[in-house]
């Protein structure tokens, strides 16, 4: 919340905010009329197109949009889009006096072509003005920021819209909240062009191939785009039907729509704070899995309960005082908190591991696949109607897709699943000690060399390491059944000792040589396997013929505390008997980075034994 503060931060923040706000007032303002005042036949229907021309400019502009925000100043690119969004809010006035349909959603196809211009700088602003470590507290302030505007936007909208004389009150909030916006852009620091030579391509289809490029390149980024697509495809689905649902199922007044658009909002926010407090500084995307879950179980209980009709429409207070409505209000509330736990770690992770110069162009990817999920969400839902399936039958087949969606990504991406392990093992099973990790760079290639006390050693490090991990392990635990293909997916390098294998030693020190040219880190356990009494053993010389092909910074790293548990070879061999020592303290340390013309087997020796110290 400290970064709430700063200037660096603040104005950047205010302006978001104010932005998303004033969408939300116009949108749920014009929703609202849309389903109770200006038409009420086929309204279900024209709910979902109106998101549709709302999302369309997404996909249509973000090619563009991306190549700007690499080739300028970003500050001045967002003063320049807010003097757009006053100009848009104008014509919104004019169609509402007018009460002019077309009109209207000229204005959400505007709306969203602003906003389209604006996503690419959102995201890729902030590791500008961010370290790496605060990264997921601020992606957690905007996407809490971001959901609380639509709170009180939806809260706003749908009271203005709900007056008898809604035109004036309406004409003047999303003016005047423009105007505010713009103000607050004018304090937001100077963020430097990362690509100012870059020649934009203004042929859309051949910009969006070239952009979908890059964020193809990477396996890991491109998947991780898609779970973040597919949390609007999802979120997109649920939040347009509300209102529907509302009326249909719960008989409530529109004061009851915008509770329960408002009470989504919040449940997002929440989920945000509380995966920004769980990651303590770090990009955790193992909170990704336990978000998913919670999306399909609550997802699909809403879709599922039975719900008391009545003739009569019932009001908010109506609402909270009835247990049943009350268990579907905190359905929709941690269905949205599981949203929250999902979305957050996405973007970090897709800012922590993009280079910066490709950045807003790897955002603008994502917000083409972003537009066109939530185009997709909102024909699903159409088809799904016309099919005659209602609101709740929707909204069980979603949450069933979600687990779909969700098994298809962690197979593809094993780090997510692999990250849920060591954030479960971390804080359930044992107290961690992280103690210098500053020492691991935060950008390109290095060579982790840490001791090897017991089988969960990279689970450990992996759960500690500000930045993904190529592990090196022996090649018959490599090639296990069932798990090989989880350690493959990771990308870990099985290796064999000369007198096993000469081929495979040579084909991993092959491997380990292509990652660090990628710039990735790569973690070794010199001993060559599990000490057999506490104590560091002798070091292979392995680290020597790497750096000689391939010269790497390397960090000493060295895990105190784990000898003596299930997992270590404390009784000969590990997990044997019952599990013990569960709650212990354990360290992971850091030494600092040796160059490579100066490491020795002999020098790696003595700081990870320093680094342990007395404790095994």
């Amino acid at each position: 919340m400290s970064l709430l503060k700063q200037k660096r931060f603040a104005p950047y923040f205010l302006t978001q905010f104010l932005g998303a706000f004033n969408d939300n007032v116009f949108k749920n303002a014009l929703v609202i009329l849309l389903t109770f005042k200006i038409v009420s036949e086929h309204s279900s229907i024209l709910v979902n197109v109106a998101a549709i021309v709302f999302i369309l400019p997404f996909f249509l502009f973000s090619p563009l949009a991306g190549q700007i925000a690499d080739k300028n100043e970003k500050s001045a690119l967002i003063r320049k889009i807010k003097w757009v969004e006053i100009g848009i809010m104008c014509i919104g006035v004019v169609g509402l006096y007018l009460n002019s349909l077309p009109v209207l959603m000229t204005v959400l196809f505007l709306m969203g072509t602003q906003s389209a211009f604006f996503g690419p700088i959102k995201y890729s602003i902030l590791p500008q003005h961010l370290r790496e470590d605060e990264l997921m507290s601020g992606n957690a302030l905007v996407e809490a920021g971001t959901f609380l505007a639509i709170l009180f936007g939806t809260i706003l909208g749908g009271i203005l819209a709900s007056f008898d004389q809604y035109l004036m009150p309406v004409s003047v909030a999303i003016i005047a909240f423009a105007i505010l916006g713009r103000l607050t852009s004018q304090f937001i620091p100077v963020a430097q062009a990362e690509q100012p030579d870059l020649e934009i391509d203004k042929n859309l289809i051949r910009s969006a191939k070239s952009i979908f490029s890059v964020l193809a390149s990477d396996k890991a980024i491109f998947y991780t785009a898609f779970g973040i697509s597919w949390f609007w495809f999802f979120g997109a689905t649920f939040l347009t039907q509300i209102p529907i649902f509302s009326r249909e199922f719960l008989f409530g007044s529109p004061y009851v729509a915008t509770l329960l658009m408002a009470m989504f909002s919040i449940g997002i926010g929440i989920g945000s704070l509380i995966s920004s407090r769980l990651s303590r500084g770090k990009v955790e995307i193992g909170l990704v899995p336990i978000g998913a879950l919670g999306m399909t179980i609550f997802g699909a209980y809403l879709g599922m309960m039975n719900l008391p009709f009545s003739a009569e429409q019932n009001s908010v207070v109506d609402m909270l005082t009835s247990f049943v409505y009350i268990k579907a209000l905190l359905a929709l509330v941690l269905l949205a908190v599981s949203g929250g736990l999902f979305i957050v770690p996405l973007y970090a992770n897709i800012q922590a591991r993009t280079p910066i110069e490709y950045l807003s162009r790897n955002i603008a990817a994502t917000n083409i696949l972003n537009a066109l999920f939530m185009v997709l969400a909102g024909v699903f839902a159409i088809i799904s109607f016309k099919l005659g399936n209602d609101v709740q039958s929707l909204f069980v087949i979603t949450a069933l897709m979600n687990a779909v969606v969700g098994l298809f990504i962690f197979n593809r991406v094993p780090e997510f699943t692999m990250q849920l392990g060591a954030w479960l093992l971390m804080h359930s099973l044992y107290r961690i000690g992280k103690h210098d990790l500053q020492n691991i760079p935060e950008k390109g290639a290095a060579i982790i060399a840490c001791n090897h006390v017991s089988f969960v050693d990279p689970i450990v490090i992996g759960a500690v390491s500000p930045r993904p991990m190529r592990f090196v392990m022996y090649h018959k635990i490599y090639n296990l059944p069932v798990i090989h293909h989880f350690f493959k997916q990771c990308g870990a390098i099985p290796i064999a000792p000369m007198k096993e294998n000469a081929e495979l030693l040579e084909q991993a020190y092959h491997s380990i040589t292509k990652a660090l040219e990628k710039g990735e880190l790569v973690v070794i356990f010199p001993e060559g396997s599990l000490t057999p009494d506490g104590q560091l053993q002798e070091l292979k010389p392995g680290i020597t013929r790497i750096l000689e092909r391939t010269p790497a910074p390397v960090v000493p790293m060295a895990i105190s505390g784990l000898w003596g548990t299930w997992f270590s070879r404390v009784k000969g061999r590990a997990m044997k008997g019952w599990p013990r020592s569960w709650l212990k303290k354990i360290n992971v340390r850091t030494g600092k980075v040796i160059a490579p013309a100066d490491v020795s087997v002999e020098r790696l020796s003595k700081e990870i034994l320093e680094l342990r110290g007395s404790e095994l």
